[in-house]
């Protein structure tokens, strides 16, 4: 099952035309598509599902996700393995 997951906008930028933005999720940095979002700034939360970001969330209901992934030891899921 795809699950959306709330991130926090760190960086904006346009690629060829497109409202691209860098997100973190507590701590793991990916690219999403924010033209589905306008008006988002750096610092905004975001409900993020297969690389494009659906609407803002509350920062308040993001850190609820958050500690929802880590009590179902969830969160580290999304956290490149180190190298061996």
């Amino acid at each position: 099952m795809c699950l959306a997951v709330p991130g926090k906008v760190v960086a904006l930028e346009q690629q060829n035309g497109v409202l691209m933005g860098k997100i973190d999720f507590n701590g793991v940095s990916k690219r999403a598509c924010l033209e589905h979002v306008p008006g988002a700034a750096i610092g905004d939360y975001v409900l993020v599902h297969v690389g494009f970001a659906l609407s803002r969330v509350d920062p308040v209901e993001a850190e609820r996700v958050f500690e929802f992934l880590r009590s179902i030891d969830q969160l580290d899921e999304a956290k490149p393995n180190p190298s061996p």
